[in-house]
């Protein structure tokens, strides 16, 4: 276990890989370990990073920085406290939004983000997810991949409070002009099946502007980095092999993927 020290309270993370730095954030449900495949794949290129947040995994419990804004500043605080420059997101449900703030805040810091599961709204979340406890939300949503286990796991670890509170401030913030005012190419993708996430309204994926693009994988659920894993890192290397500063426009799920994992 890798950890570091910040505002004297511990920040668990994990590290795979050598080259330019990319971050992974988890969602609501598990922590870090989930995007173990994920970080395999781009780890052949890339220094894959991942984080638990406050309030999740083998971080600090602390409700004084359960909130987005404080949540957001994690990011930089250990981006600061390891020394990285700048890098790409890529984040999850509620690491997701944590993505957007921080780029929102230090686009400066952040070359491109890849979002998963990304409400646009407080309201396109199920109000399931604030009533069921944790540990139960994990059959709910992950059903019997093989990863299950562990993140059940990692999920006994979660304070609830911390979700509440990320819950509390989605309803007070504009998610949509969140992602509208983030100044770098960005994917976003979602599952077809996704129980916590509505998919946004037509009007809202045709208003997308131009530095991003927005991909459905039809077989997967909430947690499409798992349920359709081959083709999820397929994609995402192809979006972090794009130029700085390219748009994610031409990027699209080849059928050749989709042959294979089915």
């Amino acid at each position: 276990m890798s950890a570091i020290t910040l505002q004297s309270e511990i920040i668990h993370y994990e590290v795979l890989g050598r080259g330019r730095p990319l971050l992974f954030i988890h969602d609501w449900i598990g922590s870090w370990r989930y995007w173990i495949p994920a970080m395999q794949a781009a780890s052949i290129s890339f220094r894959a990073y991942a984080i638990d947040l406050w309030g999740f995994g083998d971080t600090t419990k602390n409700p004084e920085y359960y909130s987005l804004a404080q949540q957001a500043a994690l990011i930089d605080g250990f981006m600061e406290h390891m020394g990285i420059g700048k890098l790409a997101l890529i984040g999850h449900g509620l690491g997701a939004v944590v993505a957007l703030a921080f780029a929102r805040s230090k686009p400066n810091l952040v070359e491109r983000v890849m979002i998963t599961g990304f409400p646009m709204s407080g309201s396109a979340i199920s109000p399931r997810l604030r009533t069921l406890p944790p540990i139960e939300a994990v059959d709910w949503l992950l059903g019997r991949v093989p990863e299950v286990e562990s993140v059940r796991l990692e999920t006994a670890k979660t304070d609830p409070q911390a979700i509440q509170s990320s819950l509390d401030d989605f309803q007070k913030t504009d998610l949509l002009d969140l992602f509208m005012k983030v100044p770098l190419p960005c994917l976003l993708v979602h599952g077809q099946n996704d129980p916590v996430v509505e998919i946004p309204p037509q009007e809202n994926l045709a208003a997308l502007p131009e530095r991003s693009n927005y991909i459905i994988f039809e077989q997967s659920g909430h947690y499409p980095m798992l349920d359709e894993a081959s083709t999820y890192n397929r994609l995402l290397n192809d979006f972090l092999a794009l130029p700085s500063g390219e748009s994610p426009t031409q990027l699209q799920l080849k059928e050749e993927w989709k042959r294979r994992v089915r």
